[in-house]
Formats: C-alpha cells, structure tokens, sequence
C-alpha cells in the first residue's frame, strides 16, 4: 500500500540505517517506485562508484578535497568517515524540502543518523537488519563488488554499530525484502498520523488550540 501524502505542513525525515549487505538500498528503491510521496536525499560521497551507479541520482560522487571544503562550510547536515571514505548529506536540500511538505527519506550510517538526531530530532529512525550472520556474509559475498579483506572489513564493523541500536526508533528484520519494505512503509504511515505531526492541520481546519 502506497504512503499517503503528509497532512502536517512540515515533511517527514525518514532515516534508515544498517550494516552493509542488510538490504537497505533495496528497500529504499521500493519504497520510492510505489510511494510517489517520498523523496531520496542523495548523499555525497568520496568513494569510487559502482558499476551501474550514476553521478547525482546514486551519489553526489566527489574528491576528498572539495567533501573537506563541505565540512568546513557547514554545508552538510551530517557526514562521516566510512571504510576510509567519506559520506554525508546536503543541508539545504533537505531542509528546503522539508519546509515544502516534502517526505524525505535518507540512507545513511550510524555516526550519520546520531549527528541527525542532534540537528532535527523529529525525525524517524528505522535500522534495518539481516535475520543472521551467515545471511549477512551471503549477501556481501554475492555481490561480487568486494575483495575478501573488505567483505571482512564490514563484517568486522557490524558488532561496533549494533552498539548503536538503542538509539533508533524501530528494528526491521530484513528476511523477505517485501514484507521488510511493508514494515516500513507501516512506520512512515503511523508516523504520519502522530498528533504532534497533525497540530498545525487540526488548528487550520477545526480551529484548535493545544494550549486551551
């Protein structure tokens, strides 16, 4: 089922987080083919890009010094050092769109998400999970993208950021990708309805007045 479009004057902030090989792109993918309502951020990143991933609606794919030049500007609204490269969003893309009514939703890592949390703490937080570690080396392993030592290299890193898990909203295990992205989706829509999202429409329509 489709997410309805937001009735608060003001977007959502979806963010989703998990370790490598989770399903996380996938799951984003489908939630914008069958959610008009939603937008991706494209983060920007100093990493190489991978075979079929296009510049501008994948990643912003930039080099280390102009990223350096982002940092020092504060011109994103968060960013982090991942497997030796660098990530992070655009601030004022997100927030313009945002102030339009927009829904935006945005894949990034834990260091990323926390720094979100700081900045904009309305926002959701879903971190999404493999049902087993055997499943997750699968997953990485069949991409065919890695050398053994970076398969090893994230692997190593998934116990570090479950330490983060107590920070996120909701769990989504990752088993059967469609029931995973209708989780979400179900997330969103609940979110969606919060009475403290719906305040500005209820006085605009009904004339009410929290504070009586």
């Amino acid at each position: 089922m489709p997410i309805t479009t937001n009735t608060s004057s003001t977007g959502l902030l979806i963010v989703i987080s998990g370790p490598s090989g989770a399903g996380k792109g996938t799951i984003v993918k489908m939630l914008l083919d069958s959610s008009p309502s939603l937008h991706y951020s494209v983060s920007a990143t100093t990493r190489a890009p991978r075979e079929g991933e296009v510049n501008r609606v994948n990643y912003w794919f930039v080099d280390m010094d102009e990223f350096e030049g982002m940092i020092r500007d504060d011109e994103l609204l968060e960013w982090a050092q991942v497997y030796g490269n660098y990530y992070g969003t655009p601030r004022r893309r997100v927030l313009e769109a945002l102030t339009q009514g927009h829904d935006i939703i945005l894949e990034i890592d834990p260091q990323g998400a926390l720094q979100i949390q700081e900045k904009y703490p309305s926002a959701v937080f879903v971190y999404i999970m493999p049902p087993s570690p055997r499943e997750l080396t699968r997953r990485i392993s069949q991409r065919g993208t890695e050398t053994p030592e970076a398969i090893q290299q994230r692997l190593s890193c998934v116990s570090e950021e479950l330490s983060y898990l107590p920070k996120y909203d909701y769990l989504i295990v990752n088993e059967q990708v469609e029931e995973a992205v209708s989780n979400v989706a179900a997330v969103i829509r609940a979110e969606k309805c919060k009475v403290v999202r719906n305040l500005d429409l209820m006085k605009l329509v009904w004339n009410f007045d929290p504070a009586k």
